[in-house]
């Protein structure tokens, strides 16, 4: 099961990390636009679409791969002081109840929804150039897809700690600087430990 649940985390993450260009385009067009703009008196009529566009898809299809580092927003003052069984039932509960209805909501209406954009092929009526959404919209099922997949994971995840008592591994990218120092301090107290130890015998 460990097998599955990292190769969602992997999943989660390429999908997240193949979107994360949208940053670098979403840069260099809002970067040329103020050149164009201010310098050159000649400004875009589609540099706005395309950072709109972009964040939202960045958005979008970023969430997986957060849920997948457990790295959404969380009020865990209380949370983080309670039993690891205590923290995963919590979670469990809240993903039945809440996740799994709203991103499976989200799914059920979103392909309909895209299907009729793209069927007319929808144009913003807030972009002078008329810029396409039915392909952005097509974007609201499959990141709901991809949630949904990373919430399974996180689901047994949840079910395999309330069982042993401890969370079962998941990938990580970056660590928290709090984490980081703490682990340094505990190394450090280790290697005096052993020091002292030696330094005894």
């Amino acid at each position: 099961m460990e097998k599955v649940l990292l190769f969602i985390d992997r999943l989660s993450a390429g999908v997240g990390k193949a979107f994360g260009w949208c940053i670098i385009v979403m840069t260099l067009g809002t970067c040329y636009e103020v050149f164009v703009r201010y310098v050159l008196r000649a400004p875009t009529n589609w540099a706005f679409d395309l950072s709109y566009f972009m964040y939202g898809a960045l958005f979008m299809m970023a969430g997986a791969y957060t849920l997948s580092r457990n790295g959404h927003v969380r009020g865990d003052v209380l949370y983080r002081m309670m039993p690891v069984k205590v923290q995963a039932s919590i979670d469990l509960v809240l993903y039945i109840i809440f996740f799994i209805p709203g991103f499976g909501a989200l799914l059920w209406y979103g392909i309909p929804y895209a299907q009729v954009s793209w069927q007319i092929h929808e144009v913003s009526i807030y972009s002078p150039t008329g810029a396409p959404v039915y392909p952005h919209k097509t974007l609201i099922p499959i990141a709901a897809f991809f949630m949904l997949l990373q919430g399974f994971a996180e689901i047994v995840r949840c079910i395999v700690c309330i069982r042993d008592g401890a969370w079962p591994s998941r990938l990580h990218d970056v660590e928290e600087m709090e984490s980081a120092i703490l682990h340094e301090a505990e190394d450090r107290r280790r290697i005096e430990e052993e020091l002292h130890v030696g330094a005894k015998q």
